[in-house]
């Protein structure tokens, strides 16, 4: 079975960064995009960002523009979400994701999931 582990969350302070991990435990895969979704408690599913695999183009919600960064390491097959500009409204689960298919915003477009990990900004 596929699985992907995030690994990075912690408590920090505002203003502070932090650097996500996400990488496959089992076989390995590839995917066409790899997208970060973050859940606060009491709210929905959003999309934070995704980067194509192979050509490394990144797209952002508009909330962590400038302040988020996603990247690969094409050898340890892993991606990063480096965060920072931390605010608390940034708190929340934060899960990577995996897709094999076309570009899409939508959870719903990604057939792999991470256990996720918790982000805390302390104000």
């Amino acid at each position: 079975q596929v699985q992907l582990i995030e690994s990075g969350g912690g408590l920090v302070q505002t203003g502070g960064s932090l650097r996500l991990s996400c990488a496959p435990s089992g076989r390995t895969f590839s995917a066409t995009f790899m997208g970060w979704f973050r859940q606060a408690p009491g709210k929905e599913r959003e999309f934070v960002g995704s980067i194509n695999w192979n050509w490394s183009t990144t797209d952002y919600a508009d909330s962590v523009k400038g302040r988020f960064t996603i990247s690969r390491d094409n050898a340890k097959n892993t991606v990063y979400l480096q965060m920072s500009s931390l605010k608390p409204e940034d708190t929340a689960i934060y899960s990577c994701a995996a897709r094999i298919g076309t570009y899409g915003r939508s959870p719903n477009l990604y057939q792999y999931w991470g256990q996720g990990t918790q982000v805390t900004v302390s104000s």
